[in-house]
C-alpha cells in the first residue's frame, strides 16, 4: 500500500540547517510547504521556489542505505515525507499524487549537499562518499496544486 509513513519538519532554529527533520503525525501542507518546518536553502537561496515545496523520499531507499551500511532513519535526509510503496525510479516530473487533503506534483529530483555531514554518521570525513552513494537516490521536490491536511499513514494515491 502507497502511504505517507512518515511526516518531517523542522522549525526555524539559529544556527541550525533544516535536517535532520523529527516526526509529527499530522502537518497542514500549504503552497510554501508544510507548517512548522523551515528550510534555509529553500526559503532564502531558492527564494521559496514554490516547486521546491516538499520533498519526498521512499522509505525503499532508507532500507537500501541500512543494506549498504548507512543508518539513515526517516527524517534525517531532510524529507518532508517519506513514503512507502513508490520506490524512488517510480517518481518523475510531472506525475501528480494526492496525499490527504492535498494534490501535489512532482517537479524535480534533488541533489545532495554538503549539508548531510552534520548527521553524526557522515560528518566532514564521510560526507564525499555519502553523496556519491545517494547521487540519484535523495528524493524528489514537488510542487502543491492544492493545499490541505496531512495526517501520518494517509493513502497515496497517483492520479
Amino acid at each position: 500500500m502507497k502511504k505517507v509513513l512518515q511526516i518531517n519538519v523542522k522549525p526555524n532554529t539559529a544556527n541550525e540547517h533544516g535536517i535532520p527533520k523529527t516526526s509529527v503525525t499530522s502537518a497542514v501542507l500549504s503552497k510554501s510547504g508544510l507548517e512548522g518546518d523551515y528550510n534555509n536553502y529553500r526559503t532564502i537561496k531558492k527564494s521559496g521556489n514554490p516547486d521546491m515545496a516538499v520533498l519526498l523520499f521512499s522509505i525503499e531507499t532508507i532500507k537500501e542505505l541500512n543494506k549498504e551500511g548507512w543508518p539513515v532513519k526517516p527524517g534525517d535526509l531532510g524529507e518532508n515525507f517519506t513514503i512507502t510503496g513508490i520506490p524512488h525510479s517510480h517518481f518523475s516530473p510531472n506525475q501528480q499524487y494526492q496525499i490527504g487533503e492535498s494534490l501535489i506534483e512532482i517537479s524535480f529530483e534533488c541533489d545532495p549537499c554538503q549539508n548531510l555531514s552534520v548527521l553524526p554518521y557522515i560528518g566532514k570525513t564521510k560526507i564525499n562518499e555519502f553523496i556519491k552513494t545517494i547521487m540519484n537516490r535523495r528524493g524528489w521536490y514537488a510542487r502543491v496544486l492544492k493545499e490541505g491536511l496531512i495526517v501520518q499513514n494517509c493513502i497515496v494515491k497517483q492520479i
